[in-house]
């Protein structure tokens, strides 16, 4: 019985890899940090799917969180800040941009 199922397909192989114990440590930390098994990480990279930290989606809830404080801030002043916080919405969600694609070029 399969673990997963991927696309539709069952997740049935093995392969086996040798590395250092120093690539073994540094694999299961950027899994950590993605949230994902050793495994998961390493058919993500290989199949060029993208990785998210969690550190990243929880600071692009926050900085989501901050835009939308920004926008009403924008939407109540009557134009008194809108050039201010126009500017500043712009960069946070460019910032969020950044964010979310940072894991495809990994």
């Amino acid at each position: 019985m399969p673990f997963e199922v991927k696309e539709g397909e069952p997740l049935t192989e093995r392969i086996g890899v040798r590395v250092t114990a120093t690539e073994k440590v540094k694999l299961r930390a950027d899994a950590d940090d993605a949230g994902l098994s050793v495994s998961e990480l390493v058919r993500r990279r290989y199949f060029g799917r993208k990785i998210v930290a969690h550190a990243d989606e929880k600071m692009i809830r926050h900085l989501n969180r901050i835009g939308g404080l920004l926008k009403h801030v924008h939407n109540e002043s009557g134009g008194t800040y809108s050039a201010e916080t126009a500017r500043a919405l712009r960069q946070v969600y460019a910032f969020i941009d950044q964010l979310a694609n940072r894991g495809a070029d990994q």
